[in-house]
C-alpha cells in the first residue's frame, strides 16, 4: 500500500493553482483574445472571397484573378507589417504593438464590409494585413516575458490555440450572417478588445531594456551577426511544413480528391475547417507535450514526424472515400499543431532588444513561404503531376525543418532576461 504524502500533495495543488493563477492574469487573456480576433480577419476572407467578389458584379474568370491579387496584397501587407510592427514592439514597446495592431485591423475590417469597388477592397486588404502581422509576435513576446520559465508553453499554447478558435469562429459567423456583417462583427469584437487592453501592463523586462539605453529593434544586428543570422533562418525554415500543408494539400484539397479518385467531390471550405479543428487539438498536445518533456525540440521534431508520416498517407495511401480524405485533412491539421512553439522558439532564442523583432517577423516570413512553395509545386506539378509534384515539394520542405531543427538550440529553460550584443 502506498502512503502519499500530504505535504507533497498540497504543494502540488499550491503549484497548480499559481500555474492557473498566471495564465489567467490579463496580459495573457487579451493576448489570447488577439490573436482569435486575428485568425477571424485571416480565415474569414478566405470564406468570404467568393460571395463578397460575386456581390460586386464579378465574372468567375474576374473572381478568381482578382481574388488572387487581394490575397497577395494581404500578404505583401503582413510582409510589411511584419517588419515595421516587430521594430517598434522593440522600440516603443510590446503594449504599442498590441494597441496599434488592434485599431488599424479592426477598422479595416468594418471597412471591408462597406466596400463597393474591388480598388476599394484591395486597399483595405493590404492595411488589415499590415495590421494583422502585428498581433501574435507581440503577443507571444509578452506573455513569454511575464511567465515564468516553467510555464512559458502553457501560456503560448493558450495564445495559438484561441487564434485557431477564432478562425472557427470565423466560420460559423460567416454561415449565419451576410459577408459584411460578418465583417462588421470582425472589426467590432477587435475595438471591444482594444479597451480590453487599457488595463494590460507592459512587460517588466522590456521596462528595465528601455531604461538601460540600449540598441533596440535593430534589423542590422541580425543580417551583421552571422549566428544570428543563421538562427533566424533556421526559425523560418522549422514552420516551412505548416504552410506546405496549409497552402498546398488543404487549400487545393479538390483537385487532390479528383487525382485520387475519390467517390465525393472534395469540399474546400469543409477541409479547411477540419484542418484548423484539427490544429486546436494540436496546439494544446505540442504545448503539454513540450512541458512533460522539458524540450521544445523533441516535441517540434515528434510533430514534423507525424506529419510527413500523415502527408505519404494523404498522397499515397490508397483509399477512395471522401470520409477518409477529410479525416486525413483533421489529422494534418493535428500535425501542424507545432505552430505556437515555433513561434515561442522564435522568442526564445533572441535578447529582449531583437525579441519582438524576430518573434513578429519570423511567423509573417513563414507564411510567405507557401509564395515559393506553391511556385515549385505548380513547376513540379508539370513534370510529375500533381501527386508526385507535391510529394517532391514536402520532402524537400520537410527534409530542410529537419535540418534547421537539429542545428537550434534547445531554448526550454532559457532565461529571458538578457540583451544581444552589437
Amino acid at each position: 500500500m502506498i502512503i502519499k504524502d500530504p505535504s507533497a500533495t498540497a504543494a502540488t495543488l499550491t503549484d497548480n493553482r499559481t500555474t492557473v493563477g498566471h495564465l489567467l492574469r490579463l496580459p495573457v487573456l487579451v493576448a489570447a483574445l488577439g490573436y482569435m480576433v486575428d485568425m477571424y480577419d485571416l480565415f474569414l476572407f478566405s470564406i468570404v472571397r467568393v460571395p463578397s467578389l460575386r456581390s460586386l458584379n464579378l465574372s468567375d474568370e474576374s473572381i478568381l484573378k482578382d481574388g488572387l491579387m487581394l490575397l497577395n496584397l494581404q500578404m505583401a501587407g503582413m510582409l510589411i507589417g511584419g517588419i515595421v510592427w516587430g521594430i517598434m514592439g522593440d522600440r516603443k514597446g510590446r503594449l504599442s504593438v498590441l494597441f496599434g495592431s488592434i485599431l488599424i485591423y479592426s477598422l479595416a475590417n468594418i471597412g471591408n464590409g462597406l466596400v463597393t469597388s474591388v480598388g476599394a477592397y484591395a486597399v483595405l486588404r493590404f492595411i488589415a494585413g499590415f495590421g494583422l502581422a502585428g498581433e501574435l509576435g507581440a503577443g507571444i513576446t509578452l506573455v513569454s516575458e511575464i511567465l515564468p520559465n516553467r510555464i512559458r508553453g502553457y501560456g503560448a499554447t493558450l495564445v495559438a490555440t484561441m487564434g485557431v478558435m477564432g478562425a472557427l469562429l470565423a466560420y460559423l459567423v460567416s454561415y449565419f450572417f451576410d459577408w459584411r456583417i460578418s465583417y462588421f462583427i470582425g472589426g467590432g469584437l477587435g475595438l471591444l478588445l482594444m479597451v480590453m487592453r487599457i488595463r494590460v501592463f507592459e512587460s517588466g523586462i522590456f521596462l528595465k531594456l528601455k531604461a538601460q539605453k540600449i540598441k533596440r529593434g535593430n534589423v542590422f544586428m541580425l543580417l551583421r551577426n552571422k549566428k544570428r543570422l543563421f538562427k533566424y533562418i533556421n526559425g523560418i525554415i522549422i514552420g516551412m511544413p505548416i504552410w506546405f500543408v496549409v497552402g498546398i494539400l488543404i487549400t487545393f484539397s479538390p483537385e487532390f480528391g479528383q487525382a485520387l479518385g475519390l467517390d465525393q467531390p472534395i469540399n474546400a471550405g469543409k477541409a479547411v475547417m477540419l484542418a484548423f479543428s484539427g490544429q486546436v487539438a494540436g496546439n494544446l498536445a505540442s504545448g503539454f507535450l513540450s512541458q512533460y518533456l522539458q524540450s521544445r525540440k523533441k516535441a517540434i521534431l515528434l510533430f514534423i514526424l507525424i506529419s510527413v508520416s500523415l502527408v505519404l498517407i494523404y498522397l499515397l495511401a490508397p483509399f477512395h472515400t471522401a470520409a477518409w480524405f477529410y479525416i486525413i485533412c483533421a489529422c494534418l491539421g493535428f500535425s501542424s499543431g507545432y505552430w505556437t512553439l515555433f513561434i515561442t522558439v522564435a522568442a526564445e532564442l533572441f535578447g529582449s532588444n531583437l525579441r519582438a523583432t524576430v518573434a513578429t517577423t519570423i511567423p509573417n516570413f513563414v507564411r510567405a513561404t507557401v509564395i515559393p512553395l506553391t511556385a515549385l509545386f505548380i513547376l513540379m506539378k508539370s513534370y510529375a503531376g500533381i501527386i508526385y509534384g507535391a510529394l517532391i515539394v514536402g520532402l524537400i520542405a520537410y527534409a530542410l525543418a529537419i535540418v534547421a531543427l537539429f542545428y537550434l538550440e534547445e531554448t526550454f529553460k532559457k532565461d529571458m532576461n538578457y540583451n544581444e550584443e552589437e
